[in-house]
């Protein structure tokens, strides 16, 4: 399993020269399976750089939403291969009562706020709610789970052969609460995240900024590293980066995680701030 990042900021998207390093796009995350398959997570506006850097020649590709909020799905028109009649490609995302998925994203992605419809999409493109326990894409089984964050929101986990990948870009499992101390079956997320090779978790707020915070859906990172901790995931992405720290702030975010990483005992290795334009190999 190869995963790249191509959008690693939360809530909007920032053009701003202090944040080359780690990037300004917003959430989307590509995850290659051995057979070839393509997982992509999240339609944020990284979305559009993956499209234009795309060589893969698959006719199917599969687009996981944790969520409808704005910074997960702005890029979706700019998905290059929704444009390709030879395409065929599945959006899931969560279900909720009323109406259906391509229904509440045509709410945003429609006129009289964008030039293109939904409906007028020249690909063959299918939306469905997630299906409930494991589905299979390729060679992967999929679970989807509801976590802590405002609106209905989903966390991922893929699972290939022995390697895990879980993916919770928005989460808040702490909820102004102490994680260290939670019995694990009130932690969300939890389970999605058990024993996974890599965990790709919220870490939008710094310890001193999350008590302004706290109900808004997203993690300290002090709470981060504890969750991964809890869950025993190998490895911990820090995502969803705030679109106020710049590189030098995530620099220093970094070198703070790390600290509380390796002080638990684990390989100061398996910790990263995640950066537009890197990858992981599971």
């Amino acid at each position: 399993m190869r995963v790249r990042f191509w959008g690693v900021r939360g809530s909007v998207a920032v053009p701003n020269a202090r944040m080359l390093r780690y990037g300004g796009n917003t959430s989307c995350v590509e995850v290659s399976l051995d057979d070839g398959t393509e997982i992509i997570l999240d339609a944020g506006t990284g979305i559009r750089e993956l499209a234009a850097a795309r060589t893969s020649d698959a006719s199917s590709v599969q687009i996981l939403l944790t969520h409808l909020h704005l910074d997960h799905i702005q890029g979706l028109l700019f998905f290059g291969p929704l444009f390709d009649p030879g395409k065929e490609i599945t959006v899931y995302g969560p279900a909720a009562p009323g109406p259906s998925l391509d229904q509440r994203l045509a709410r945003y992605l429609s006129a009289p706020l964008s030039p293109v419809d939904l409906r007028d999409l020249p690909a063959r493109v299918e939306f469905a709610a997630t299906p409930h326990g494991e589905w299979e894409v390729g060679g992967a089984r999929i679970q989807a789970a509801i976590v802590a964050h405002r609106g209905v929101t989903l966390g991922y986990r893929i699972t290939e052969g022995d390697t895990s990948l879980c993916y919770l870009p928005d989460h808040e499992p702490a909820l102004g609460a102490s994680l260290s101390d939670a019995e694990p079956g009130w932690i969300s997320g939890i389970g999605l995240a058990a024993g996974a090779s890599a965990l790709i978790h919220d870490a939008q707020y710094t310890d001193e900024e999350y008590p302004s915070f706290v109900g808004w859906g997203h993690s300290r990172v002090s709470d981060a590293v504890t969750f991964a901790e809890r869950a025993d995931a190998r490895r911990l992405v820090l995502f969803h980066h705030d679109p106020t720290h710049d590189d030098a702030q995530l620099d220093e975010i970094g070198q703070l995680a790390g600290r509380a990483w390796e002080g638990g005992g684990r390989d100061p290795a398996g910790l990263t701030v995640g950066a537009e334009g890197t990858t992981l190999a599971l």
